[in-house]
């Protein structure tokens, strides 16, 4: 998947007028990107790739929330707030921490502290397995999510297909000729609920891979999607990107694979891509981290459970 199939058209050129250049010009209002752009504090390869395996290791926060514990304190191991601390490990928080500050599920922020910031209660005290062996990797099969991320993925009007291909070609995201549909159950198996999605977009497997192979390609191109590198057909849903340079939509969606197989245990190639471009290059591409771990984020919840259907005003 170094190099992808995906097709991208735009001209190298000039991009001044292109929905990728318009969407840079709205940096300030995304502050992760106005922190990590514009501060460059992830500016060299190297620290860039430091905080994908970083991120990769937190599997039990959100990718956003992992990186910004990452960008608060980089050596934390394990972070949870004061009564899970206590509560679950028989820990407190020592006096005068300061805490670190990720977003809380349906609320506004969430104040936790990492276990350098902690002490024991009691001799019952313990710490958390991830503390004892923070690099300990999984060695995973895929599961249900496969079937899952493509039963969420009709939603958006995105077909999945697997067929017979070369060895070379792992897959590919294409615009979808219009004039057809594909059916997204928003209800649930024992009261389903069928819905008709314009199909917008096609995806294409290589039958002859492993389905952990396919489950790595489906990541990569669904990235290249909700990147935002094909457009979008409601730029509240995700970003229109077009008119980023091939390099950086790569970039960016190996960075999503990487992030969301690593998390699951599953081995990709990923890793190789990204090994080698800091190898090779001493500063990352003009990306954007935000886009990046949003979109690793929501390929995780599509492999975890039913999604309910796109509002046309969804923010």
């Amino acid at each position: 998947m170094g190099v992808s199939d995906t097709r991208f058209l735009f001209d190298e050129d000039d991009q001044s007028d292109s929905p990728a250049a318009a969407w840079d010009h709205d940096v300030s209002r995304r502050a992760l990107d106005e922190l990590f752009v514009l501060a460059r504090q992830y500016k060299s390869s190297r620290e860039y790739h430091d905080l994908l395996q970083f991120v990769a290791r937190f599997r039990f926060y959100s990718p956003f929330n992992a990186m910004l514990v990452h960008a608060q304190m980089p050596g934390a191991t394990f972070v949870a707030p004061p009564h899970r601390w206590a509560r679950d490990y028989g820990r407190r928080i020592k006096a005068g921490q300061r805490p670190l500050v990720i977003l809380q599920p349906k609320g506004p922020v969430m104040f936790v502290f990492d276990a350098i910031q902690t002490e024991p209660v009691d001799e019952h005290s313990r710490v958390p397995p991830q503390v004892d062996r923070p690099f300990e990797v999984l060695r995973g099969k895929i599961g249900s999510e496969f079937d899952r991320s493509i039963e969420n993925a009709k939603r958006d009007g995105i077909e999945i297909a697997v067929q017979q291909a070369g060895s070379q070609s792992a897959g590919l995201i294409r615009t979808a000729q219009p004039g057809r549909n594909v059916r997204f159950n928003s209800g649930t198996r024992s009261e389903p609920r069928w819905e008709t999605i314009p199909l917008r977009y096609e995806l294409l497997l290589n039958a002859n891979h492993s389905r952990e192979a396919q489950y790595a390609t489906l990541i990569h191109e669904l990235a290249h999607l909700y990147c935002g590198h094909l457009g979008s057909p409601n730029t509240r849903w995700w970003p229109d990107r077009r008119g980023l340079r091939e390099n950086e939509c790569e970039f960016e969606a190996e960075s999503v694979c990487y992030l969301v197989c690593a998390r699951r245990g599953i081995e990709n190639p990923s890793h190789k891509y990204l090994a080698g471009y800091v190898v090779a290059n001493a500063d990352t591409p003009a990306i954007s981290l935000d886009c990046v771990m949003k979109t690793a984020g929501l390929i995780e919840q599509m492999g975890r459970g039913a999604l309910k259907l796109r509002k046309k005003d969804e923010a």
